[in-house]
Order: C-alpha cells, then sequence, then structure tokens
C-alpha cells in the first residue's frame, strides 16, 4: 500500500471493483479539494455510479443527485445531469496536466459549472489541460480504475462503495 504522507489530503475510495487512494491537490485546487472532502464526509458519493466511462479515456463519477443507487432521487437515465445540493464552483484552472489518474471536475459548457461530478484519467488527455479543475492524483489502485465497466451510458454500472477521507478512517 502506497503511504499516506497527508491524511487530511489523501481520499480512499472504495469501488465496485476495489480500492483506488487518491492524492488531494489543496495547493492546485482549495475550493474543489475542500468540496470533495465536503461531500465525501458527507458520505454523499457512497453508492454513486460510474455513469460514463470511455475507454483509453476517463471514468466519470459523482452525480449525488440521480446517480446515487438507493436514493430516492435515483435515475440511471438522467445519471451525470444532476450534482448537489450545494452551489455551483468557480473554475480553479491550472497548469497541472491532465494525465493517467489525473482526477479532474466534470463540468457543463460553463467553465463555473463544476458541483460533485468528476473523473479519472485511464490515459494522458491534454485537451483538457486548463479547462478543468484538476483537484486529485490516484497514488494507488489505478489498476482497481482500469476494471471499471466501460459504456456512455453503462449498463448495470460500477459504483463507489464508500469514499472517504484517510485522516477519519
Amino acid at each position: 500500500m502506497a503511504e499516506i504522507k497527508d491524511p487530511e489530503n489523501t481520499i480512499i475510495l472504495e469501488t465496485t471493483k476495489g480500492k483506488v487512494v487518491i492524492q488531494l491537490l489543496p495547493q492546485v485546487a482549495p475550493e474543489h479539494v475542500a468540496r470533495v472532502k465536503e461531500l465525501a464526509r458527507e458520505k454523499a458519493y457512497d453508492g454513486v455510479v460510474f455513469h460514463r466511462v470511455i475507454q483509453d479515456f476517463m471514468a466519470q463519477t459523482g452525480d449525488v443527485e440521480y446517480g446515487k443507487k438507493g436514493s430516492e432521487t435515483f435515475n440511471p437515465g438522467r445519471a451525470g445531469m444532476g450534482g448537489s445540493s450545494k452551489p455551483d464552483l468557480k473554475a480553479e484552472f491550472s497548469a497541472t496536466p491532465h494525465v493517467r489518474g489525473t482526477c479532474s471536475m466534470a463540468r457543463s459548457q460553463n467553465p463555473n459549472s463544476a458541483n460533485s461530478q468528476f473523473f479519472i484519467c485511464f490515459t494522458d488527455a491534454p485537451w483538457l489541460n486548463k479547462q478543468y479543475s484538476v483537484w486529485g492524483q490516484v497514488i494507488e489502485g489505478m489498476d482497481n480504475v482500469d476494471k471499471i465497466k466501460r459504456g456512455e451510458p453503462v449498463s448495470d454500472p460500477d459504483s463507489i462503495v464508500s469514499m472517504r477521507v484517510a485522516a477519519d478512517v
């Protein structure tokens, strides 16, 4: 297991394919890191499906409104269209590149529309650089990310079992 040097800025993501450890980057995107930690601490991401998974690109999840299995608002047909009850975030674009294992916020055409959804890059995606807010990097478990079921939308999708800040575990 990777050594966790900063538990307050590390996410332990348990997925239906196994464990993924994400190093948060508060120096790159402080508001986005704060939001991810806030939602993780509220257990908002638990049960949320990976609704859009594109081979050789990325796995997207984080729709706590329509993508959370077992919730009153769960709607597989709308997963990817929702967010959380919290306000959208102002973009925090940076020079941090989108490479294999990068965690970045999903958004609409509006750069300031990121809310709860995020994606993990399977491969380098330089065309996303400086257009999406990078907030983390997978430091362990990319082999498990690689196993996430593909699709747009995904039928019988994989999901987040639990997502916690390492300091709380």
